[in-house]
């Protein structure tokens, strides 16, 4: 059935102009969308001297070395381009200036001179796992993880029960001046964040939040996108049905709790899939917050690997490939609600 799918054409069973662009297009976004996550994923497990390697190659490749008679450390193997001794594979024993003194290494007796330009590196796919390991060992990944973990889904608890009640207080509730508190609440989405980080540290520093991880989850549990969101998906439940559950003498938390919060799964969902990438990937309110090591979350982190004369790529990569790992997922499960929330919330 998929298969047929993606094969059907506009034509009389074989591909015209559209189909061949409709193609092209496709491919192009996967590229563009897919093509430098995946990057990223091979080049984790590239060594440090691979990754400083130019041209860059796409896939984790080592060169190749052997052990030679005669010689305590293994010769890096290479593969003789012109000259007489082309087509052979040889190891190289010392670089002087452009010329390289190599050895065959069945036969290590005879030394022979070749032109650096005249020889290419023996490579072989080698995944270097211990860009990960080292993550565990002498990286403290799981404390970070951990903080990660926390503040985004104690966040994002708090941010779609905060936003949950100001919408349904929004949008089911006939109050004076109720259109006006809305159009405050969505106005702030015009002021810039960098505005509120003084003002904001100041009121976190007098509450003594800072170096704690409420001190970054507290400033921002009530967003304006995500009152906006589940308002106007509020407004489409019909208000009769919430009556009927008044005259059956339901209190108002629970009519919110069991009515109004199952209906608007979709959009909370959505709000969900916002909150965790928001949670997860901030960098500069928790750089401002915290400042113990203990403290840091993964983005934080992931700044730590770069120094002021070098920066540790290796590791650097495999941190950023398990920190994309936890929200892919959450995308992945929550995906199907996207279009089904925003669609009927009315975001355009």
């Amino acid at each position: 059935m998929a298969f047929s799918f993606l094969v059907r054409t506009r034509g009389r069973g074989r591909f015209d102009l559209a189909d061949w662009l409709t193609w092209a297009y496709l491919v192009l976004a996967v590229l563009l969308m897919f093509g430098p996550v995946l990057w990223v994923l091979l080049s984790s497990f590239k060594t440090e001297a691979a990754l400083q390697e130019y041209p860059p190659t796409f896939l984790p490749v080592a060169p190749v070395t052997a052990t030679v008679e005669g010689y305590d450390e293994p010769l890096q193997l290479f593969r003789v381009t012109a000259g007489e001794h082309e087509g052979r594979v040889l190891a190289q024993v010392r670089r002087i200036g452009l010329m390289s003194q190599m050895v065959d290494p069945a036969d290590p007796a005879q030394k022979f001179q070749v032109n650096i330009n005249d020889r290419v590196p023996e490579r072989e796919l080698a995944l270097a796992t211990e860009n990960y390991s080292v993550l565990f060992e002498r990286f403290n990944f799981g404390l970070y993880f951990w903080n990660s973990v926390f503040i985004t889904v104690v966040a994002t608890i708090i941010t779609v029960l905060f936003n949950s009640m100001a919408a349904f207080a929004l949008s089911k509730y006939k109050f004076r001046g109720r259109t006006l508190v809305f159009v405050l609440i969505v106005a702030t989405l015009m002021i810039p964040p960098t505005v509120n980080l003084v003002p904001i540290y100041l009121v976190v520093s007098q509450i003594g939040l800072v170096n704690s991880p409420w001190g970054v989850i507290w400033p921002a549990v009530a967003t304006p996108t995500g009152v906006f969101l589940l308002r106007q998906y509020m407004l489409t439940i019909p208000d009769d049905l919430l009556d009927a559950a008044r005259m059956d003498h339901a209190s108002e938390w629970k009519v919110y709790w069991r009515i109004v919060l199952p209906l608007s799964a979709p959009a909370l969902a959505v709000l969900v899939i916002f909150s965790v990438m928001w949670r997860w990937n901030e960098f500069l309110w928790p750089l401002i917050v915290l400042n113990r090591s203990e403290q840091f979350t993964l983005q934080l982190a992931l700044n730590s690997f770069q120094g002021d004369l070098q920066t540790s790529w290796a590791p650097l990569l495999a941190t950023t490939v398990l920190t994309l790992l936890p929200i892919t997922l959450v995308f992945a499960v929550l995906q199907k609600y996207i279009t089904t929330g925003i669609a009927q919330s009315g975001v355009k």
